[in-house]
Order: C-alpha cells, then sequence, then structure tokens
C-alpha cells in the first residue's frame, strides 16, 4: 500500500474525428496512438463514459493483449484512468499479457463489468505495425453496435479526461497491489495473474484431458506440430499441450510473444505461416495448427500439408460434436455462420436437424444467440471457430476439438474430410481480397452490381461456362433480422445464390487512408461423388469467371487480379 493519497486529475483535451471503433475495436497503426495528442486517452476515457457511472463505480475489469508494442504503455494509461474513473479492481495478465478468449473467459468468471484487449489480431506489430483498444462487456464479448456508437458519440464531443498519473503498476509480479486515491474511500487494486490458468480451467471441464494425453504421448501417440507465431498462444501451447498434455517441447515452434512478432505477420493461413506448411509437407507430422496474434484465429493441416479450409473445419466439428464431453453434456442449441462463410455448416445442419443461423459478419452476432440459449458451435471464413463457452472465437478450442475427433475416431484429418465430402458433399471455397483500391471506384462498382441483380429479370439467368449451365435462383443485399431482440442489420453483402447451393458473394469490407477493400466469396457446391477431390483453383474457376464478368471488377478498379487469395 502506498503511504500518501495519490492525486486524481481532470485534464482538457479536444476531440479526434476518426475514432470510431470496428468489429475489431479501435485499430489504427500504431504511430497514431503513440504520436496524436491524447489519440489513446480520449479513447479510453471515452470507454469509460459509455458505462454508466452507477455500475463504473467499484467495480472490476479485465485487461489483456497479445503484448504487441506499446501495450505496456497503453496499459499503464488505463490503469491510471480506470482508477481515476471510479474502477474498483482491474485485472491483468502477468506482464500485460491474455489472450482474447482467455480475456472472455476471465470477465465471465469473476463476473467483471468488461474488460480492455489490446491487439490489432493477425496484423503486423512494431513501431510501424498496428495497434488496437478493443472493448469487450460483461457478456465477454465484443461490445454490440449500440455501445461501439455511444463510444464513437462521446469521441466526438469530449473535453476532459480523468486520470491519476503518479499511479505505477508492476506487470511482472504476480499478486495484488493495492493503492490510496485523493477522495476515494475504498483502496484501488490491481490484481497481476497468471493468463493462462483460468482459461486452462474451464478447457478441462469441456475435453477430455485424459483421452488427449493418450492421443498426444500415450503408445501409440500422434506427432504433432504447433506454431504460435510468436503470438500471445504460445504460453497456452507450452504449458497446456506440452506440460500437461505430454506433446513433445519441440512440437510447439515461434511460442515465445515478442512485440513485433518476430517481423513477420500473425496470420494463420497459408501465406503467411509458410514455416509450418513447409514442414508439415515432409510426411513427418499428423496434425498441424497454426495461430494468430492475440489466439482467437486458428488454422487445421493434416499429413503432407493437407489444408483444411476454415468452412470446412466448423463443419466437421458440428458432425463430429459429440466428441467433445462439453456436448455430451450441455446438449446443441444451433449453430450458425457468417454470410460469407461457406454453406459447409448448413448441410451439417440440415442432417442432424439442428437450427443454422446465417448472420454479419462480427462475432458480436453469435454472442448474441449465445446469450439466448440459442447457440453452442459457430465459425466463419476467416479462420474463426468458437463455442458457447465463452463470447469469441477461439483459436486454441478449435485444435483440441480436432485432437479430440482425431481422438475418437483413429483417422487422419485427410480420410476424416474425405469421409465428411462422400456424407454431405462439399463446398469448393475461395475468397479474393481486392486491397486499398479506390474507394469511389469501389462504391461505385458495388452500386451497379446491386442494381443489377435487384432486377427481376435477373432471377433465372443463366450463366454458361464451357459444358456448365448456372441458373440464378435467388440475389439480394443480405440483410439480417437478429431473432433474440429484432435488431435489422443492413446492406451486409451482395448475394447470387444459383440452383444447387452454389453462391457468389461481394462485400465491400470497408475503408481506410489507405483505400477500400472489396472481397469477393466463392462457395460452390458439389455432391457428385466423382468430383470430391478436385484441386479447388479448378473446380472453382467456371463460378469465378461469372463473378468476373458480372463485377467487371478488375476494369473498375485497375487491378489485374486480387492482392490476396484465401
Amino acid at each position: 500500500m502506498n503511504d500518501s493519497p495519490l492525486q486524481v486529475l481532470t485534464l482538457p483535451t479536444s476531440p479526434h474525428p476518426d475514432q470510431r471503433p470496428g468489429t475489431n475495436g479501435l485499430r489504427k497503426k500504431t504511430h497514431v496512438f503513440q504520436s496524436e495528442k491524447n489519440y489513446l486517452h480520449n479513447f479510453i476515457q471515452c470507454i469509460f463514459s459509455s458505462i454508466d457511472l452507477r455500475d463504473r463505480q467499484g467495480s472490476t475489469m479485465v485487461v489483456g493483449g497479445d503484448g504487441r508494442y506499446f501495450s505496456s504503455t497503453a496499459i499503464q494509461a488505463i490503469v491510471q484512468m480506470a482508477a481515476a474513473n471510479g474502477v474498483g479492481r482491474i485485472v491483468i495478465g502477468q506482464n500485460g499479457i491474455m489472450s482474447t478468449p482467455a480475456v472472455s473467459c476471465v470477465i465471465r468468471k469473476i463476473k467483471a463489468i468488461g474488460g480492455i484487449i489490446l491487439t490489432a489480431s493477425h496484423n503486423p506489430g512494431g513501431p510501424d505495425g498496428d495497434f488496437s483498444i478493443k472493448f469487450n462487456t460483461a457478456s465477454g464479448g465484443p461490445a454490440p453496435e449500440a455501445v461501439t456508437n455511444k463510444i464513437f458519440q462521446l469521441s466526438r464531443t469530449i473535453e476532459e479526461f480523468a486520470i491519476c498519473p503518479e499511479l505505477r503498476v508492476d506487470l511482472g509480479t504476480i499478486g495484488k497491489q493495492s493503492f490510496d486515491l485523493e477522495n476515494k474511500f475504498k483502496p484501488f487494486t490491481v490484481e497481476i495473474v497468471d493468463p493462462v490458468e483460468s482459461y486452462a480451467n474451464s478447457l478441462r471441464n469441456i475435453f477430455d484431458f485424459a483421452v488427449l494425453k493418450e492421443l498426444l504421448s500415450g503408445d501409440n501417440h500422434i506427432q504433432i506440430r504447433l506454431d504460435a507465431m510468436h503470438g500471445v498462444t504460445g504460453l497456452y501451447v507450452k504449458k497446456i499441450l506440452c506440460e500437461e498434455l505430454g506433446s513433445p517441447a519441440n512440437s510447439a515452434i515461434n511460442c515465445v510473444p515478442r512485440e513485433d512478432f518476430g517481423g513477420d505477420h500473425p496470420d494463420p493461413d497459408l501465406t503467411y505461416a509458410t514455416d509450418l506448411v513447409e514442414t508439415m509437407k515432409s510426411g513427418q507430422y499428423d496434425f498441424g495448427a497454426a495461430f494468430d496474434g492475440d489466439g482467437d484465429c486458428n488454422m487445421i493441416l493434416g499429413k503432407q500439408g493437407f489444408f483444411v479450409n476454415p468452412s470446412d473445419s466448423v463443419a466437421v466439428i458440428a458432425a463430429n460434436i459429440f466428441c467433445v464431453p462439453y456436448f455430451q453434456h450441455a446438449g446443441v442449441r444451433g449453430f450458425a455462420r457468417s454470410m460469407p462463410t461457406s454453406a459447409a455448416l448448413d448441410m451439417v445442419a440440415r442432417a442432424t436437424k439442428i437450427q443454422l443461423y446465417e448472420t454479419p459478419t462480427g462475432w458480436r452476432y453469435f454472442g448474441s444467440l449465445m446469450d439466448a440459449g440459442r447457440l453452442s458451435l459457430c465459425g466463419e471464413e476467416s479462420f474463426g471457430t468458437g463455442s458457447d463457452y465463452i463470447r469469441e472465437k477461439d483459436g486454441l478450442w478449435a485444435v483440441l476439438a480436432w485432437l479430440s475427433i482425431l481422438a475418437v475416431r483413429r483417422q487422419s484429418v485427410e480420410d476424416i474430410m474425405a469421409d465428411h465430402w462422400r456424407t454431405y458433399g462439399r463446398n469448393y471455397y475461395t475468397r479474393f481480397d481486392y486491397e486499398e483500391v479506390d474507394l469511389d471506384a469501389a462504391v461505385e462498382m458495388m452500386l451497379d452490381l446491386e442494381l443489377m441483380i435487384s432486377d427481376r429479370a435477373f432471377i433465372g439467368q443463366v450463366f454458361t461456362v464451357g459444358e456448365k449451365k448456372y441458373q440464378v435462383e435467388a440475389a439480394d443485399n443480405f440483410e439480417y433480422s437478429d431473432p433474440v431482440d429484432g435488431t435489422i442489420s443492413r446492406n451486409q453483402g451482395l448475394r447470387v445464390v444459383f440452383k444447387g447451393g452454389s453462391r457468389i458473394i461481394f462485400r465491400l469490407s470497408g475503408s481506410d487512408s489507405f483505400g477500400a477493400t472489396v472481397r469477393l466469396y466463392i462457395d460452390s457446391y458439389e455432391k457428385d461423388i466423382n468430383k470430391l477431390f478436385q484441386d479447388p483453383q479448378v473446380a472453382l474457376a467456371e463460378l469465378v469467371s461469372i463473378a468476373l464478368q458480372l463485377s467487371q471488377i478488375h476494369e473498375r478498379t485497375g487491378r489485374r487480379g486480387p492482392t490476396v487469395i484465401t
């Protein structure tokens, strides 16, 4: 306990016009938070001001992140301002590190009023990288749109912020630190915790660790390779899979979190997780996985580098859901996927007669369904999978779910996928990203596309590519009515659906100072058993051709091709 009360100050400030948080919080280049006057403090104050004062007083909040550059500085400011704004206790992962799913888990376990996560997910870190501040509510999930809108409105009129500038926290020592503040009756408490333990306890109640330990270190154990990409998940992989479940220490690589992720993109896909992909191609390992910076995303690979599309991954978990003991006890309430994700999950839902929800992109839509007791398992095409025990996607949970399936079925990843396709059909799937395109050109292209597909004559139109014909069955600008509260989300992406289940989707994903991103999604359903094992790019070529014909995207954007193909 410090001897003399610490001073609480109210300092003047001016608004910044660009502090509208998105799905992943307020994400900017790190130097923006560092160099623009009070940029960090303004947004933190708006988070606290968005919480009713009566709820805020004496409350508990959780702080974590992926340990990227500038995190320690930001955490000290968050703690100083939390104390000045009436928060009673802050729980922080040791050294400021706690994965996004672990933050969600801890918020729910200790009944905190919310949490602040410092991460830019799979984006690069370092002085020239990205930084983000994300607010999660008491449910453990990302703040809903009503809350983020309130934060943005506050940011446009902010005139002052409260701070206790002399308060300094030791982030490296586990335990409680107490501080007396002037004009406060109770001391302000900071609790530094092991970032893994509470989360690991939840996983022990979900999965059969004895079965998993036998799979990973028993007499007939499989060989696995896990790449944490120098993100936060390295701590969890080492403690849970290596130390507790017995996987050899050398089965986990890049497990030391670094401020700049070793200079790499912490993005678990075929483009950036190349070390893992090449290692898996050697045939030495039966199962491989990579994780992003903050631990909420994952990529699954089988022997010889066999790639499991994220849309297929959630469908396989759904089809084998009772291999996870948690669902044997809790039951299965529903499945959900984001609209651009392939319809592979739909096929499982239809066969099992389990309710399926199709939502806009953004994990908060899943959280609403979970809070209402309607959803058990969900996923999205951008390498995110999760269940209702928390309100965030969870890379390590997905890996343990896959390992549980392997333990029960005793088949390879590739054989499990092959069986799945034979049973449900296969959704060939890809995503093209056209990044940093001219915003005006992108908006004009999307408006013209919507006008075309809204014409009544468009329905029933037949597109012929080679010997194959595709007839339009439906087309719209996706609109979602939340079945829980009736909230309507409009303009979520243009869909062209063909007879037989194939789809083309266009989304204007957002814009920043570098331009807009147009995403093109191709989802081709195939149930002919003789066509289940084609090269995906070959299988998708016809629909890609139709998409390019419809949109004229190369001509309209001046691009010869996509920036990224997933």
